[in-house]
């Protein structure tokens, strides 16, 4: 016979109840609740400081006219480059010193076509590269006049060669 401490081993060994599956069903949907709004607080709190960010100026143009027109030398021929040339920049204080340094700009601009070849513009890497080029020069005097190298890009805007 089974005496009442064995009894009472039995009793506490026993399983726990089972939760039922309503209670899982509430927990998942609050979970699912919880995630969703914690999910529209976050996309909500960068959207809102995406609207504060202040727009971008617009693209500025400046023609650099009249076109470029040098002479280089390609073995025992001359030869001719005609370039126009176009800079952008979204700041108008940029735009401003570069008319102001327009004999100066046109110097380097000359200067740089000039000491290029024939067989170095070519191909259009030749002239993606005579474009950074320019850039750079622009840049330079830029930054010597107001401080900031405020060029964004050198369009050429025809390109003959002869």
């Amino acid at each position: 016979m089974a005496n009442a401490e064995d009894m009472e081993d039995e009793v506490s060994v026993a399983p726990p109840k089972k939760k039922s599956g309503r209670t899982m069903m509430f927990a998942g949907i609050a979970a699912l609740v919880l995630l969703g709004a914690g999910g529209y607080l976050y996309t909500r709190g960068h959207g809102a400081q995406a609207a504060v960010t202040p727009p971008k100026a617009p693209e500025l143009f400046l023609p650099l006219d009249p076109a470029f027109v040098v002479n280089f030398q390609d073995q025992d021929a001359t030869r001719y480059l005609q370039v126009g040339v176009t800079v952008m920049t979204h700041d108008p204080s940029a735009i401003q010193a570069m008319k102001d340094s327009d004999p100066v700009i046109r110097n380097a601009l000359v200067m740089l076509f000039s000491s290029q070849t024939y067989a170095g513009l070519s191909d259009i890497n030749g002239k993606k590269k005579l474009q950074a080029e320019a850039l750079d020069a622009v840049r330079k005097i830029v930054a010597d006049k107001i401080g900031k190298a405020d060029v964004d890009a050198i369009y050429f805007t025809s390109f003959v060669m002869q």
